[in-house]
């Protein structure tokens, strides 16, 4: 472990006790959206300011120079044209990262000059860095996210809101997520400063099945063991397999019977896993809320967790900005969301879909808060969806939060069981490693995402006849092992299929397009419409 890292340890245990006693109240919470809502592009341009005209070593500073753009310039574009104007703007001049330049995986190009840049590139300078959680289950170079306390008391304003409009404030609670790096542990102690403590902390894959390092599990233990020191007893986490939900759902059965209701949040397959097993058993959920996120709720989804008699809240995260959306009280559909305008910003794009000659209008993301945990402008998260203004009379609407992002999926991503998948990185599994290992060529092999007729997603490895296989076991080993090679996150992703089992082998033909294109990835179907 370096010196940085046992910086940030340190500084995180001497500033816990002071964060589990701070308590955000309703009346506090209200009116520091409120504000921050009122001062967007001033928040904008005053974080641009320092962690980009005043930091040398930013990575955006080539892309203003390349852009003509100096900070009175900025200045001047977001007062005439309003904070999505500049933006726009600055869109259209080059000034955004896409999510591969994001991860650190490629350079930056832009107008044929080559910028190079790391995963740690857009981490926030001035960030005091005490807690650090992993990204989804990727290959690739290992990405984690910084944030800092303030960070997670920052995030606590809106978390604070979110409780109470959702109904879910004083109900027993219960958390189904991993262990570092995935992040049960922070879901849990992000609740604390508005007084959410959770009662039971379920994990779907136990310690030993990781090969996570020693720092996750020491950091792990000093939380729980601080918290109940300063009177704020965190449970201790308990290994429940993916095919053992009846264990969560006799727990829900049992919250409803004490209080009357529950709150369960997981990952939205994780949720649907607990719906079947409660339906299975005879158990009636009505009274619980199921929040769930890291994967589209699908309508078979979304159906299958409301039979059991849950109320399902969809939650629209990602990992380097930290809450998009909170669930409309009055959705259109499954997966329609009230922007976070209060520390982020949104406009769209029109991004080429890989392999695919089809546009989608991609999401751009563009941080406020100055203890963001990163620096985004225009940030590419390889999402897109429908984003409208639109009267719908909830709680959220009368605090400002007027426009909805709905109708989200990846157009590079595949999910399963929550843990995501990038694209470029399977790429190389699927055209080099598979056909040099088993044989064939790399149009013998796809990966596709599906949903079953349980409201399930599987990851089925489509394998051409063609290829002479002895064992469609080892295959599958050999897909998951290369999945979780360098990165604890993708480890996490690795055990979780395993036991889950998400990834299957299916020997058929690679399905092509109507033009004679072959996409070593096939997403799950899409709602919204693309551009030909």
């Amino acid at each position: 472990m370096n010196v940085r890292r046992l910086v940030m340890h340190a500084r995180f245990a001497l500033g816990f006790p002071r964060y589990l006693r701070h308590r955000v109240t309703l009346e506090e919470a209200r009116a520091e959206v409120a504000r921050r809502l009122e001062t967007r592009g001033e928040s904008f341009l005053k974080l641009v300011t320092r962690a980009v005209f005043g930091h040398r070593a930013s990575p955006y500073r080539p892309l203003f120079e390349l852009a003509s753009c100096e900070l009175g310039d900025l200045e001047h574009s977001v007062r005439a044209r309003g904070l999505e104007g500049a933006l726009r703007e600055l869109r259209a001049a080059g000034v955004y990262v896409s999510y591969e330049e994001l991860k650190g995986r490629v350079p930056m190009v832009r107008q044929g000059r080559e910028i190079p840049v790391s995963p740690g590139a857009f981490d926030n300078p001035f960030l005091r860095a005490a807690y650090e959680k992993g990204t989804g289950g990727t290959t690739g170079p290992r990405t984690r996210v910084m944030t800092d306390l303030d960070n997670l008391r920052a995030k606590a304003m809106m978390g604070r809101l979110v409780d109470e409009i959702n109904g879910t404030r004083g109900l027993p609670m219960a958390v189904w997520r991993g262990l570092l790096p995935d992040n049960g542990l922070g879901a849990m102690i992000s609740r604390l400063p508005f007084g959410t403590v959770p009662e039971r902390w379920f994990t779907p894959v136990a310690a030993e099945q990781l090969r996570g390092a020693l720092e996750y599990r020491l950091a792990t233990a000093y939380v729980l063991r601080a918290s109940r020191l300063f009177g704020v007893p965190l449970p201790d986490p308990e290994p429940v397999p993916v095919d053992r939900a009846l264990t969560i759902a006799r727990w829900a059965a049992d919250a409803i019977a004490r209080a009357g209701g529950c709150h369960l949040r997981a990952y939205v397959s994780l949720l649907v896993r607990v719906s079947v097993a409660a339906q299975e058993e005879g158990l009636d959920l009505t009274g619980a809320v199921f929040g769930g996120g890291g994967e589209p709720p699908t309508p078979a989804k979304v159906a299958q967790i409301e039979r059991s008699g849950a109320r399902y809240l969809p939650s629209y995260h990602v990992s380097e900005l930290g809450r998009v959306g909170v669930s409309c009280l009055a959705p259109v559909e499954e997966n329609d969301h009230h922007f976070c305008a209060d520390h982020l910003a949104l406009i769209q794009h029109p991004t080429k879909m890989p392999g695919l000659d089809l546009e989608v209008d991609a999401f751009c993301f563009t941080t406020l808060l100055p203890s963001a945990p990163k620096i985004a402008i225009n940030v590419e998260s390889d999402d897109d969806g429908v984003v409208e203004e639109r009267a719908c009379g909830c709680p959220w609407e009368e605090l400002g939060l007027r426009f909805h992002v709905r109708s989200v999926r990846s157009y590079r991503k595949l999910t399963g069981e929550g843990m995501t998948l990038i694209g470029s990185d399977v790429v190389r599994l699927l055209e080099e490693e598979l056909p040099a290992r088993f044989g064939g060529a790399s149009t013998d092999y796809q990966l596709v995402e599906e949903e079953d007729p349980g409201g399930q997603t599987r990851l089925t490895l489509r394998v051409s006849p063609r290829v002479a296989l002895v064992d469609e076991q080892e295959i599958q080993q050999a897909m998951l092992e290369g999945l979780a090679e360098g990165s604890p996150a993708a480890d996490l992703a690795r055990a979780t299929w395993s036991s889950a089992g998400t990834l299957r082998v299916r020997r058929e033909e690679p399905v092509w397009t109507a033009g004679g294109k072959l996409m070593p990835l096939q997403l799950g179907s899409r709602t919204r419409a693309v551009r030909s």
